[in-house]
């Protein structure tokens, strides 16, 4: 039997069926147990999705749903009509709307899931919305730009019963798989230490804020570009890519890499929140012994340290770091002098108590160290692999919501998503609390640097530094509502 929800969206597709350019495909309407019953997948059984974003990642977003042959690319949405163009042209029976809102407003009835792919600071408020008309999301990484974001939309996944996934497409890989076989094999023992580091990031940061203002292209809304960040002027170079370094937009090097990086250490170690951080950052001098203070932009490198408690897959805490900037661990002994260490600009290490093993990005290639070790392994496939890896990714999450809630796995559902989105976002709290200023007796202190914070998970508040848990949850600009379930 059909649950009412999926009577409702069975009866969404034959509207949007009838009133779009493919009426005469309406034929095709008939309910999955009609036609085979349990697992036949009926011609109706196609997603119809809404893309909020369209240029960009958006657009290779939507590319890959349409590629899957099992959805439809029925709206698109973009503040931008010029990055919009392209999945304008691809897709031209999809209804284009600018305004996000105006288009779950009005034709919320008309598809089944919805697709976020916009700047961070807009992830939250518009996942949440499509959330609660019940749509199945996909959410660009990183999840939220804060971390009450994050862990709302942890929780609307569990209360509107949808399902979801982040865009982090390297979790779908092999490779996680691969080494939590050979972690549960036991072949490096006991992981206590994990580092993670990037070459990014690739746009400029540690900069001022430009003093001068600019024209705003026509083709761009930037009010709805902007949506909850707070009101500012439109400059040059900021849209569509240099966002990502500014903290009213983006969250970094982190945000942007994190998600890939570090899944491998959370899929493996089955890592859930972290309990302190500490941060140390890269300077920028703007004349002879004056340090430029640019708390708006995120800093030119970083390097993270988050401690984690003890899992079931570990036998005590495990210490993550986290380097940015091209700053990168130590090479490890094992390693030869001239073997690559990661990918070369990218990688992840795990250090345990009888060895080590690496990755790549998106934890592809992973290796166990020395590399000679790699030429004998016999540890027999345990998990299940995603059928065409990073790229299978986005059929997976359409297949698992044509499916229904609960009825296939998806690599990257906010159960997993949710909490290592947090732990990034808590190392950015870190480095942005390294720009906290206090006067004291007429001198400027920053008391947010080169310390410990704890953190309280329960309460979600950074115990022994009150000053830094404004970065836990912001205020939306006027007219935009904050997160409530």
């Amino acid at each position: 039997m059909k649950t009412e929800q999926e009577n409702k969206n069975t009866s969404n597709r034959r509207d949007f069926i009838k009133t779009s350019a493919i009426a005469a495909a309406a034929f095709m309407i008939v309910p999955r147990h009609v036609l085979g019953g349990k697992g036949f997948l009926a011609p109706s059984d196609r997603l119809l999705v809404a893309g909020i974003g369209a240029g960009g990642k958006g657009q290779s977003d939507i590319a890959m749903f349409a590629k899957s042959g099992k959805a439809d690319i029925a709206f698109l949405c973009d503040v931008d009509d010029r990055r919009a163009s392209a999945s304008v042209k691809a897709f031209p029976k999809a209804k284009y709307y600018k305004d996000w809102r105006e288009l779950l407003d009005k034709e919320h009835k008309n598809f089944d899931a919805v697709s976020v792919s916009t700047p961070d600071h807009n992830h939250a408020i518009q996942a949440l919305a499509a959330m609660q008309l019940g749509k199945h999301v996909y959410v660009q990484k990183p999840l939220t730009h804060d971390i009450y974001e994050a862990r709302i939309l942890t929780a609307a996944a569990k209360k509107y019963k949808v399902v979801t996934q982040m865009g982090n497409q390297g979790a779908s890989n092999d490779g996680p798989r691969q080494m939590k076989e050979w972690y549960e094999a036991g072949l490096i023992g006991d992981v206590h230490t994990v580092y993670a580091w990037t070459n990014r990031p690739v746009w400029p940061q540690g900069i001022p804020w430009p003093d001068k203002k600019a024209e705003i292209p026509k083709e761009l809304d930037w009010n709805l570009w902007l949506g909850t960040a707070p009101e500012k002027d439109y400059v040059d170079k900021l849209v569509p890519f240099n966002w990502r370094g500014w903290w009213d937009y983006g969250t970094g090097a982190l945000g942007d890499m994190g998600c890939h990086l570090i899944e491998a250490p959370f899929s493996v170690l089955n890592l859930k929140y972290a309990k302190e951080v500490e941060a140390s950052v890269g300077s920028v001098y703007v004349d002879e012994f004056k340090r430029g203070y640019f708390p708006e932009s995120c800093p030119p490198s970083s390097h993270v340290t988050l401690k984690f408690p003890k899992t079931n897959k570990t036998k005590g805490d495990v210490t993550l770091h986290w380097m940015d900037g091209g700053i990168q661990p130590e090479r490890p002994a094992e390693l030869e002098a001239n073997e690559t260490f990661g990918d070369g600009g990218n990688g992840t290490l795990f250090i345990g108590t009888k060895g080590k093993m690496m990755s790549e990005t998106y934890s592809a290639n992973p290796k166990l160290l020395p590399l000679s070790r790699n030429n004998d392994i016999k540890v027999a496939p345990k998990y299940a692999r995603v059928p065409d890896g990073a790229n299978g990714h986005y059929k997976q999450w359409v297949e698992a919501a044509i499916a229904g809630y609960g009825k296939q796995e998806v690599s990257s559902p906010f159960e997993i998503a949710g909490p290592l989105t947090e732990a990034l976002l808590m190392a950015n709290l870190a480095i942005r609390s390294f720009d906290i200023q206090k006067t004291v007796n007429n001198k400027v202190t920053y008391p947010g640097r080169y310390m410990k914070m704890l953190w309280d998970n329960d309460n979600m508040k950074i115990t022994n530094f009150d000053e830094a848990n404004q970065f836990v949850k912001r205020e939306y600009r006027k007219g935009w509502n904050n997160l409530t379930l």
